[in-house]
């Protein structure tokens, strides 16, 4: 768990130093900016699904990132079974079973940071729930515009480069055979 904190810290500063103008003096062409939301729901006898979708013309790379499955205050001692409707890799839609939650026996269920991307739906295949569903909306957007200060900040360096002096020939001395 400690060497997962500190991937993601060196990730964070990583990305700080993108968004300050480089890493480690390199200029970065599009700065990366990532954004992470709460996001939670809850299924049950009244809500058999939730679709978790984002708007089409968003640039922006969303990913649903799953922590937990649990059932909440009010669930009777049955089996609670969630699916998950999503696409493959062949964009065709697929339902597949991620828990089966039961009060007695197994009434929360971790999943690690399951990502999927959007549009996902969750349903309650079987049982009456309540099922919560919690995890982060996570948001990657790459910037292509180039701020004005970026410009005025190159124009400044091509100006102090014309000011050098050029590098100049040695002199050859007239005394050596």
């Amino acid at each position: 768990m400690a060497a997962g904190a500190a991937a993601a810290l060196a990730f964070l500063s990583q990305e700080s130093r993108a968004r300050a103008g480089g890493i480690g003096g390199l200029r970065v062409p599009a700065p990366v900016t990532m954004d992470s939301f709460f996001f939670g729901c809850e299924l049950s006898g009244h809500t058999r699904s939730f679709t978790f979708k984002v708007e089409e013309e968003d640039d922006s790379e969303h990913v649903l990132a799953l922590t937990m499955l649990c059932l909440t205050e009010g669930a009777k001692d049955e089996c609670n079974v969630v699916e998950v409707v999503a696409r493959n890799h062949d964009h065709q839609e697929i339902a597949v079973p991620v828990a089966n939650l039961k009060l007695s026996c197994q009434p929360m269920l971790s999943l690690d940071d399951f990502q999927l991307q959007p549009p996902v739906t969750f349903r309650l295949k079987s049982g009456s729930g309540p099922v919560r569903i919690t995890g982060r909306h996570q948001i990657v957007t790459i910037s292509n515009d180039v701020s004005e200060q970026e410009e005025s900040e190159e124009e400044g360096s091509e100006q102090e480069e014309a000011e050098w002096c050029p590098i100049l020939p040695a002199k050859k001395q007239g005394g050596r055979p």
